[in-house]
């Protein structure tokens, strides 16, 4: 095993892979280097801090999601059913990533083990892909209940839902998980990983083989889950937007779009922040700033979710306001 010092001072190139030698591939892979903000370590520990607190409130905020609508009649709706599965995505896929990023940002050797980085990588590209289907999927409920808002609870009945959570884990699994374990190839040293954790498009760059097919593989993919789901989303609000514009009273057209405002936030900070990553000039391109931007939507897009849904909901703030009565009420019955 190299030391940590000759590898830190190897020559990255963009993603962290070697621009330069490359020797021969080593049978056996114990750790791998990331080396996340170390050539800025003044600014480890407050970005310590900072994200600890963002993960605590992220972990918070999901938990209390899930909660909120299990203990809450009033909520037991299709769009809190989907809500439900988004917060525990959020919360599942911020914890897959944010505790081994945390520990590196004061540890002095800076790895992951390879099993867990290969665990790593797995689950971000089937969580991101689960979350582009879930999101298309929520956007169909508010069509659905805007466009047929007489017949909405008949079409999005509870088998319904439950086929269509399903059918989003399934089918982020299968468009993930399964063709990775067939693309894996084997990696040169020196393992030095120039991110924040694990990714597909960031190890990529340290496989010794031709990765032209698995690059291939990788942009069909983004096509079924990305771009299929965001073009779902695109013209479910076409059409909720021809809807709203046809209701005759301004307080209809309100309530109308206040039921998507949420929703659509969450949209935009998702797909945003994918933009800015992938579609970004190259002269605006930056390896720190490639790293924020991982820990935006690794991290804080994540946390802020449950808020953007809770703040400026009624009804959320109206459960939350029944809930502590009947905490309050059990307390005094027992005391």
């Amino acid at each position: 095993m190299l030391m940590w010092g000759s590898l830190m001072s190897s020559h990255l190139d963009r993603h962290g892979s070697v621009a330069a030698m490359r020797p021969q591939n080593s049978s056996i892979i114990f750790e791998l280097i990331l080396v996340g903000f170390s050539d800025h370590p003044q600014t480890e520990v407050p970005l310590f801090l900072v994200f600890s607190l963002i993960y605590l409130a992220n972990c918070f905020g999901n938990t209390a999601v899930i909660a909120l609508v299990a203990l809450d009649s009033s909520l037991h709706t299709p769009m809190y059913f989907f809500l439900c599965h988004l917060a525990f995505l959020n919360g599942f896929f911020s914890t897959t990533v944010a505790p081994k990023m945390l520990f590196n940002f004061l540890a002095s050797r800076k790895v992951i083990s390879y099993p867990f980085c290969l665990a790593q990588t797995y689950l971000t590209l089937f969580l991101e892909s689960t979350e582009c289907f879930l999101l298309a999927v929520m956007a169909i409920d508010r069509y659905v209940a805007i466009c047929y808002p007489l017949r909405y609870l008949l079409i999005m009945s509870w088998t319904v839902c439950l086929v269509l959570a399903m059918s989003v884990w399934v089918t982020g699994f299968c468009a993930s998980v399964v063709p990775l374990y067939f693309i894996m190839l084997p990696f040169c040293s020196p393992y030095i990983v120039d991110y924040l954790f694990c990714e597909l498009p960031i190890l990529l760059h340290l496989f010794c083989a031709d990765t032209s097919l698995q690059e291939a593989m990788m942009a069909i993919g983004g096509a079924g889950t990305v771009l299929f789901p965001f073009l779902l989303i695109v013209l479910s609000y076409l059409r909720i937007l021809v809807a709203v514009v046809r209701i005759d009273s301004v307080e209809g057209r309100k309530k109308a779009f206040s039921t998507c405002a949420s929703h659509l936030a969450v949209v935009t900070i998702y797909y945003g922040t994918g933009l800015i990553r992938y579609l970004r000039p190259k002269s605006l391109y930056s390896t720190e700033g490639d790293k924020l931007i991982s820990v935006f939507y690794a991290v804080i897009g994540p946390a802020l979710n449950p808020f953007i849904y809770s703040l400026r909901n009624k009804e959320v703030q109206g459960s939350m306001r029944r809930v502590i009565e009947r905490y309050k009420k059990s307390t005094r019955i027992v005391f």
